[in-house]
């Protein structure tokens, strides 16, 4: 059977009580992740995919043994662990009902179940900084003559008019944190339209509260920094929101009484965010985001967000012209440059992993890079920027 072996009710009192440094880091929490810090690389590219535990795989293997072992008893301690991951998400999102996170494989599958749910020919009010995913799935539903599409730079955004605000709380180029989001949130209510919010960039490292904020949904996922690697997304539906509203993207575990395969007419849905789910789920995703969940949870957003503050201020001391180093910005820092693609490939034959967004190129540290694999990355791109 599925456990976790290194369960949040055992560890929490240990690593909640004390003051995150890089000493204590290296005795504490490192030693969960011995193999991606076998590598020969300073990584710094954990905006875009986290480095997972060890335990990772131990959870993986787990629900492959129980299907090894069990055939179709593995139904068991799958579903076990998609409803703690969805437990696990809503503590993180301060989310009052588990039953409102509704796993996906992709953020961009809840932004699709969603603009399914709306009735007519939606009107979308959204931004130009919008990650690819979501941006894509935007532009192919209004030239297929299914929404009709607004774009504009997210401090132009504009919910009058519209039926769906969609928006990231933090912007996957520049890193920028959405400001005055409650009052913008506040306006689209007014003018009456819905919002979903892009979290992705947000859950994880810094505070979130989406019941506090009124949002109406939003996605997020494990694949950054919750450090759960692909298809262990989410989707969130506010209460209320999410007994009333119907998507046409389903399947049978929508269904009220899954495994009785009755077949009422009309055909009888789950109750709350059950509605929401969909056809045979893919299990494993659950399983590879629990680790990181729980470290994240155990050692606290607040604090996670205060270290990696002073180590966004290390680099933009280390490196003049490096943005992003303030509260007004998620977990990296970025150097605009017009060859920002080759800075970064540089880097990576230099032994420093990083990556670019157009003309942006995103450096970003996490609990497991030391302050001398900074000042190491520091001196790198400084001896680039001179011979570039």
């Amino acid at each position: 059977m599925w456990r976790s072996s290194r369960s949040s009710s055992t560890c929490a009192p240990t690593l909640a009580e004390h003051e995150l440094t890089e000493s204590w880091l290296r005795a504490n929490v490192w030693p969960r992740f011995s193999r991606v810090l076998a590598r020969e690389e300073i990584y710094l590219a954990n905006h875009s995919l986290g480095r997972p535990p060890d335990r990772m795989e131990e959870d993986v293997r787990a629900a492959l043994d129980a299907w090894y072992r069990d055939m179709d008893g593995a139904w068991t301690p799958w579903l076990e662990a998609r409803d703690k991951f969805r437990r696990l998400t809503a503590q993180l999102a301060r989310v009052p009902q588990a039953d409102c996170i509704i796993p996906k494989a992709s953020a961009g599958q809840g932004l699709r179940a969603v603009l399914n749910a709306l009735p007519g020919k939606p009107r979308i009010a959204t931004t130009d900084g919008e990650f690819d995913s979501l941006d894509f799935i935007l532009r192919v539903y209004r030239d297929r003559g299914r929404i009709e599409l607004r774009m504009t730079p997210w401090r132009d955004l504009d919910p009058a008019g519209a039926t769906l605000v969609v928006l990231s709380t933090v912007m996957f180029r520049t890193g920028e944190v959405v400001k005055h989001l409650p009052r913008l949130i506040h306006d689209a209510h007014s003018a009456g339209a819905l919002v979903l919010l892009d979290v992705y960039h947000h859950a994880g490292v810094m505070p979130l509260d989406l019941k506090a904020l009124g949002a109406d949904f939003a996605v997020g996922g494990s694949y950054k920094y919750l450090r759960g690697g692909p298809g262990a997304c989410w989707l969130y539906v506010r209460p209320g929101l999410v007994d009333s509203m119907r998507t046409p993207d389903t399947g049978w575990f929508a269904k009220k009484d899954v495994f009785t395969y009755l077949r009422p007419e009309p055909p009888e849905f789950g109750a709350g965010g059950d509605a929401w789910l969909e056809s045979t789920p893919p299990v494993l995703g659950c399983f590879q985001a629990l680790a990181g969940l729980e470290l994240t949870l155990e050692l606290g957003v607040d604090r996670l967000r205060k270290y990696s503050m002073a180590q966004k201020q290390l680099l933009a001391e280390l490196v003049p012209g490096l943005e992003g180093a303030d509260k007004h910005y998620g977990a990296f820092v970025t150097l605009k440059h017009r060859d920002a693609v080759g800075l970064a490939r540089e880097m990576e034959k230099q032994g420093v992993k990083v990556d670019a967004r157009g003309e942006y190129l995103r450096l970003c540290p996490d609990i497991l890079s030391s302050r001398a694999e900074l000042e190491r990355a520091a001196a790198t791109l400084r001896a680039l920027l001179k011979t570039l």
